[in-house]
């Protein structure tokens, strides 16, 4: 059998994703997959339609809502009582966003964000982000951000100002 480049490469990705399925999973093996039904709780959008920006909270009695990007699922977080009445924060297990440049799951805890770029998501102006610091500083730099922020640096306020 004859691989061109092309067949070469995909030949080697298609392996990589049968021996490291975790490319496509979030750090506790569960996929940041939605349903093509799933809809953002704050917004309305059917979030499959944006895995580029895909966030999600889990809570440990097994609830998880989809958000078509962070700034909605940091108004979800901020509003409990709004958008899940019988949820306090204590009772998150989890929370992911989808890193700017990798496309990957990573912690919505520990991720950085950056505020004030010119780049928009589904919703307009966004929160961007990052797992690296590195990499969150210099889109900053590239995309005229305002800010870089850790999750427990954001607030109703920096949220709302977004809108």
């Amino acid at each position: 059998m004859r691989f061109n480049g092309a067949g070469i490469v995909l030949a080697l990705f298609l392996g990589m994703l049968a021996v490291f399925p975790s490319v496509l999973e979030s750090g506790d093996g569960k996929r940041l997959k939605p349903s093509a039904r799933d809809k953002c709780p704050v917004c309305g959008m059917f979030v499959a339609k944006y895995p580029d920006w895909l966030a999600q909270i889990s809570f440990k009695d097994g609830t998880t809502f989809f958000f078509d990007g962070p700034k909605d699922m940091l108004k979800f977080y901020f509003n409990l009582n709004r958008y899940s009445p019988k949820q306090k924060v204590d009772d998150i297990g989890s929370a992911y966003v989808t890193d700017y440049y990798s496309l990957l799951p990573i912690d919505g805890f520990s991720a950085l964000y950056v505020i004030g770029s010119d780049v928009y998501g589904p919703m307009g102006r966004e929160l961007i982000p990052f797992g690296k610091s590195q990499e969150a500083t210099e889109f900053k730099r590239d995309h005229k951000g305002r800010e870089v922020l850790k999750f427990r640096d954001i607030t109703p306020a920096v949220v709302k100002g977004l809108d």
